[in-house]
Order: C-alpha cells, then structure tokens, then sequence
C-alpha cells in the first residue's frame, strides 16, 4: 500500500526537486539540441578537420557512462580553475552526453535530404551556412522527429544522474526524504509519478507533432 502521508509532508521537497529538474532539463535540451546541430554538420561538412572533431566528439561521448562526463566537470573542472556546483556541472554533463546522440540523429536526416537541395540552394545564391540553415537542417529536422523526441525523453530521465553531485534534483531529494522517512517504496513510487509527469506528455506531444506533419507533407 501506498503511504499518501509520505507525499503530504515532503510535498515541498518533492516540488523542489521537481522544479530543479525541470530546469536542468529544459536548459540541457536547448544546449544539447544547439550543439548537437553543430557536430552533426561538421560530421557532413567537407571541411576535414572539422569531421575529425565530430567524428571524435561523437565516438568518445556515446562511448562512456553518462556519469563520467558529469563527474568531469564537477570534479575534474576545478583542477583547471573553474569550479561549477552540483546543478551546473550535472547539467552542463546532461547537455554535452545527450549532444552527442543528438548529433547522430540530426546527421542520418541531413543524409536523408536529397542532394538536390543543396545543389538548388546554392544556384540561388546562398552560402553553404545559409542553405544549410534555411533548406536542409528543416527538412532533416523534421524527418528525425521521432528519434529526437526519445532523446530528449531519455535526457529527462537521465537528468537522475544529479543527484550524485548533489544536484538537487527529484532523484536527490528522494533519496533524503527516504533517508529520513525509511517507506522506500511509496518515496520512490511517488518519485516515479513525478518524472511520469514530464515525461508522458512530451512522449503524446512527439506523436502529435509527427502526426500533423505527416499530414502537411
């Protein structure tokens, strides 16, 4: 059975942690969506240094535990001189870890465009940078929708992973308030709900949003 009174007295905890999570997640989105855009065009571009630099990027993030990226930069950075609370180091890990998957979801849609289109794009007059971000990133965009949705899904959840650096996320806060509460099973249950709660919307969001485009095209 359920203990309801554990969720009526850490309510705030809960609402907390919540909020913290929310937060971590949205800024990870846009950092991982904006320089996983970046990798998966230098991973196309012809120039090749730049391929080098996100082949490499890609292979070496993908290639580790999440948890080893967040403890770089938490444990690592202040070796070099800049120090980031658990907050900042666990998002700034969530962003650069999930960046990479991203990448490679952005790169098969570029793939996926037909060339023509950059062809087209440059008779007309534009720049590699401008076709790329008026004709070709849109088109590859939209054709990877499905995949991005479960990335970003999968940041959510990942976003547990604060709770190592004392992130002070949902997962770290369920973790003290079953420190001092011992009902396992209802904290972390009533955890669960809560990532349901980010997660379940945006997972009917993707197919919607899939759905509408399917149907414009």
């Amino acid at each position: 059975m359920l203990d309801f009174s554990i969720l009526i007295e850490y309510f705030p905890d809960y609402m907390e942690g919540f909020l913290n999570t929310i937060q971590a997640s949205l800024i990870a989105l846009v950092g991982s969506f904006i320089l996983g855009t970046i990798i998966a065009v230098f991973r196309i571009t012809g120039i090749k240094p730049l391929q080098w630099l996100g082949t490499a990027y890609v292979e070496f993030i993908r290639n580790i535990p999440i948890l080893i990226v967040v403890l770089f930069f938490y444990l690592g950075l202040p070796s070099l001189g800049a120090r980031l609370d658990g907050f900042q180091a666990g998002t700034l890990g969530l962003t650069v870890y999930t960046s990479a998957f991203i990448a490679e979801a952005i790169r098969a849609g570029i793939l996926s465009v037909p060339k023509g289109q950059m062809e087209a794009a440059r008779s007309s007059g534009m720049s590699y940078i401008q076709s790329m971000l008026h004709v070709i990133l849109p088109q590859a965009i939209k054709l990877v929708i499905p995949p991005l949705s479960n990335q970003f899904i999968n940041l959510i959840k990942n976003s547990s992973v604060l709770t190592i650096v004392a992130g002070l996320d949902l997962m770290y806060f369920a973790d003290s308030i079953n420190g001092d509460s011992y009902a396992t099973v209802s904290t972390y249950i009533f955890t669960g709900m809560f990532y349901l709660i980010l997660t379940l919307p945006m997972s009917y969001g993707s197919h919607v949003l899939e759905r509408r485009l399917a149907k414009s095209s």
